[in-house]
């Protein structure tokens, strides 16, 4: 079953090996998601963040040459949902970083809509911090 999604990103004036070290590292999620991410602490091999809902686990996937910085967010146990992010060389020294969400099937459209605003603000507050 397909379901709806959206694909966010933004230009950052940094090269790419230096957004993806930033962005693949937990520990700087509440530098520049602060509306998701209030502070993040490592718990032997999960990461645990605690947000605005309370505390929820993230994995990423391991760290790699081709700058995926997926990760899995698991807000309740047994629950997990999938986050798709990349970052991709733009230009000569520039970067791109790219989010997929997914309207997940409990979501109303005005859920979706909030993750989106809220994607997207904090995709705004990375390019200030890495381009500052």
């Amino acid at each position: 079953m397909i379901v709806e999604s959206r694909t966010l990103g933004v230009s950052i004036n940094r090269k790419p090996d230096e957004a993806y070290a930033f962005v693949s590292s937990p520990e700087n999620l509440p530098k520049w998601a602060p509306a998701f991410c209030k502070s993040a602490r490592k718990s032997g091999a999960e990461w645990i963040l605690e947000t605005p809902d309370g505390p929820v686990k993230i994995r990423l996937v391991a760290r790699n040459e081709f700058h995926v910085a997926d990760h899995y967010v698991s807000p309740a146990p047994g629950v997990e949902f999938y986050v798709p992010m990349r970052v991709l060389a733009n230009g000569s020294g520039g970067s791109e970083l790219i989010l997929t969400l997914f309207h997940l099937p409990n979501m109303t459209d005005e859920q979706f809509q909030r993750d989106i605003d809220m994607v997207t603000r904090d995709l705004n507050t990375l390019k200030r911090v890495l381009e500052n």
